[in-house]
């Protein structure tokens, strides 16, 4: 038996089809202010989680922020080829850990996920 998962079929096809398009990760300051940066971001499908990554990420706002509130967000987005404008998104915010060591990274454990165009991907 598997593990509930809140993410929909064509999320998770999404989110295994090796596209690896740059996320921007969504963390809230000690002052308040929401922080947003471009970061490397791979699933951990066994966990259901997000992992965020980046150049010497222990030493980021992000990473801090998520030591302090253990929350963050992450949108993944683009404009799909074709006619017309066509946009695609998908959005996983939750609980989030900093998991420092040689290989630091952020791992977001999802409470919401939003997505749309992601059809004209996968």
């Amino acid at each position: 038996m598997t593990a509930p998962t809140p993410f929909a079929a064509v999320e998770l096809r999404f989110l295994t089809s090796g596209h690896k398009p740059l996320g921007r990760v969504a963390t809230v300051g000690r002052d308040g202010i929401p922080h947003v940066v471009p970061s490397g971001w791979t699933f951990e499908q066994d966990v259901g989680t997000l992992d965020v990554t980046g150049r010497d990420v222990q030493n980021t706002k992000k990473f801090r922020d998520v030591e302090r509130t253990g929350k963050a967000a992450i949108v993944i987005d683009g404009v799909a080829e074709g006619d017309g404008w066509n946009p695609w998104a998908i959005e996983i915010g939750g609980r989030a850990e900093a998991i420092d060591g040689p290989q630091a990274f952020i791992r977001i454990h999802p409470d919401r996920v939003r997505s749309w165009g992601l059809e004209r991907l996968v």
